[in-house]
């Protein structure tokens, strides 16, 4: 596969470009992303389908414009595919034609079913879910895929997108509250139609509707994380924000804190957002800001794999690991301090008590904690929260995420940080678990760094922690002396450390 791919997805609303750089087997990271609100359907739909000139002249001049920022990222392999718009135009074929001639770029257009199955391979692989209804609503289409234990087993494409409706009733010469109640009845015409077994507790929300109702969730109830991409929500805390955006004038829109740039079809697509999620009994929703694109790049990628990750591969930490490794793979046994965490986890649950269940979290972090350093080895705890918190972006959820970002923050002596402990706590385990677990990551680190590939071992009782080791432990223990720990306890290290007698030198 080519180190660089782009991946154009030419909507009815809006065109975009995506370049993925892949780092290694299972490593990508996206390098660039641009948008334009090409609206290719624009009038079709009042047409016969028909694309119009408006958006003909749009979509050209943004697939050039795409074109040329390929060639100077030098992306070995373009991948360029439409959707609904194109695939309902009875001209669909010749625009495609045209383009092929006039920028040699080839358009592969997809069907619904395609559609919602790229969605469907980036959500199993990109985001921490075994069952959901994937949902991608768009100008032309809401397409659909079901997830059973991680394996995609259906798709449906409903003709029922945001462009879609508003060109059919919303912008017809009647009242707002007549063209509700149509489009209302078309909703539930076409949803009457769609197999029986799409029904789930969870739905994954794809697409600019999607995301444009989740972030305004975020900004009103002062969600503390910036991160769209595993955000979730309770369907019915926020039903009665749907249903006011659905029903409110233009000039209201500004209200729910929603982008301006979504005002002219945000309504319509909460309505079928809302439709949707009631026909599927869907009771949370978690949001993706992954879909076409990236299943496009990830069915090229895992081809060979039957589009899926190995469960033990993240790829958010093999890209990190990949892209940040001078630190990383310079040291010996690796697996070494993460070692080290897993006993000493085990041998302290009868303080701890929590059934080990942030080994997941507590073990990424000690994978990463060297990835500050590629910038600078001061403040490198510093910096490796910083990355975590941008790229950790794939297959955690928000909790998750930042746990082991707060880890990456321990240094020293000090087990919290409390400016982010206050600033996160309601996502945060409560404060006794965050002491225990910085203390066990705190503790590895200093134990690996010093040990020289001793054979470490644990043991504790009566509030005694015995470190026995068959090699010198001398540096870690003035770091050992001065670190915090959870409750009052002992530490004892008994590391065989000999000093070969001292000859007197002409000292008197």
């Amino acid at each position: 596969m080519a180190k660089r791919t782009a991946i154009i997805d030419i909507g009815s609303n809006s065109a975009r470009l995506v370049i993925f750089e892949k780092t290694s087997r299972y490593g990508f990271h996206l390098i660039c992303e641009q948008k334009s609100k090409v609206r290719i359907g624009e009038g079709a739909y009042e047409k016969n389908g028909y694309l119009q000139p408006v958006g003909i002249k749009r979509a050209f001049l943004t697939l050039k414009s795409f074109l040329h920022t390929i060639k100077k990222y030098q992306a070995r392999k373009t991948v360029c595919v439409a959707t609904s718009a194109l695939r309902d135009a009875p001209n669909g074929d010749l625009f495609v034609q045209w383009i092929k001639k006039e920028l040699g770029l080839a358009i592969k257009v997809i069907d619904g079913k395609k559609e919602a199955t790229y969605g469907a391979i980036a959500i199993k692989n990109l985001l921490p879910i075994e069952h959901a209804v994937t949902i991608d609503i768009g100008g032309g289409s809401a397409d659909l895929a079901l997830i059973e234990n991680g394996h995609i087993t259906s798709t449906y494409s409903l003709d029922i997108g945001t462009v879609r409706l508003k060109e059919l009733f919303f912008d017809k010469e009647c009242s707002r509250e007549e063209a509700y109640t149509l489009a209302k009845k078309y909703i539930l015409q076409k949803l009457d139609n769609m197999p029986e077994e799409f029904r789930a507790k969870v739905a994954v929300g794809i697409g600019g509707t999607a995301r444009t109702l989740s972030k305004g969730i975020m900004k009103q109830t002062g969600y503390p994380l910036d991160k769209l991409h595993a955000f979730s929500y309770k369907v019915r805390e926020h039903q009665a924000y749907f249903e006011e955006i659905t029903r409110s004038s233009a000039k209201r829109l500004k209200r729910f804190g929603l982008k301006k740039n979504r005002y002219d079809t945000i309504r319509e697509g909460t309505l079928i957002w809302l439709e949707i999620l009631e026909h599927i009994g869907a009771k949370k929703v978690i949001t993706s800001s992954v879909g076409v694109r990236e299943g496009v790049f990830l069915e090229q990628m895992l081809r060979h794999e039957n589009y899926t990750f190995p469960k033990e591969v993240n790829p958010s930490v093999t890209s990190l690991l990949d892209r940040f490794k001078t630190y990383v793979n310079i040291t010996s046994k690796k697996r070494h301090k993460r070692k080290l965490a897993t006993a000493l986890y085990e041998i302290l649950q009868t303080e701890i008590n929590d059934g080990a269940k942030y080994q997941k979290e507590l073990q990424t972090a000690l994978k990463l904690s060297n990835i500050g350093k590629t910038l600078t080895i001061y403040r490198s705890h510093q910096h490796a929260f910083y990355i975590a918190m941008q790229e950790l972006n794939y297959g955690f959820t928000h909790k998750e995420i930042l746990l082991i970002s707060l880890l990456l923050r321990m240094h020293g002596k000090e087990l919290l940080h409390k400016p982010l402990f206050q600033s996160f706590a309601s996502m945060l385990p409560p404060k006794q678990d965050l002491l225990w677990l910085s203390f066990i990551y705190t503790l590895s680190i200093f134990l690996h760094e010093a040990s020289n590939d001793a054979k470490i071992s644990f043991s504790y009782s009566n509030q005694t922690l015995h470190i026995f080791s068959d090699k010198p432990l001398y540096l870690a223990k003035e770091k050992i002396r001065s670190l915090e720990k959870p409750i009052p306890f002992a530490i004892i290290i008994d590391d065989e450390e000999k000093v070969p007698k001292f000859k007197k030198l002409g000292i008197s």
